[in-house]
């Protein structure tokens, strides 16, 4: 990747150095910038939780968990968690289109073993690595919202306690679905 630059004069100032807005340098400091931790301290966070070998193996399990989240949530959560989240982990959390049909907690575990080839129960211990930092930059009440909005079963997966069964509100309209049904 090639950084592109600019330079501006001033009578006053020598000439500027300008970081492109796609930069690696400008997503860090987006990040930064946003209160939130970078993606690296993402990364750290879950190869911490997962007790993973390697930062890659980390960063596999991010990017498919992510990718499986982004595929279930629509609406304010959506948005709100992505914008909490690093910029590099929101691209491919916001880059999933949502199912019309959310799938139940243990619905999602076992859609994500099968799309990436491993056992339900090591997609389990990725899934709360992965979720657990997630949900501290997220804060208790973003997360209070997104199981609120998902079916049974989430609660456990961001790592906390699912006491009683409760009623999911309702799922906000498919815009995608309704387009091709006017």
């Amino acid at each position: 990747m090639t950084l592109r630059t600019e330079t501006t004069t001033s009578p006053t100032t020598p000439a500027a150095l300008a970081v492109s807005p796609t930069s690696p340098a400008s997503v860090t400091e987006s990040a930064s910038a946003r209160g939130g931790v970078s993606y690296s301290g993402l990364l750290e966070r879950v190869r911490y939780e997962g007790a993973y070998p390697t930062r890659e193996r980390a960063e596999e399990s991010v990017r498919s968990v992510l990718a499986a989240l982004g595929r279930q949530l629509v609406g304010d959560e959506r948005v709100d968690l992505a914008a909490r989240l690093p910029v590099e982990a929101a691209l491919v959390f916001t880059a999933q289109v949502p199912a019309t049909a959310p799938l139940t907690g243990w619905e999602f575990v076992k859609d994500l073993a099968r799309r990436t080839g491993g056992s339900p129960a090591t997609t389990r211990w990725d899934v709360g690595a992965v979720l657990a930092p997630v949900a501290r930059l997220a804060g208790p009440e973003l997360v209070d919202r997104v199981i609120g909005q998902l079916p049974s079963g989430y609660a456990l997966l961001f790592g906390r306690a699912e006491l009683a069964p409760r009623r999911r509100a309702a799922r906000p309209a498919n815009p995608i679905a309704d387009r091709g049904a006017a």
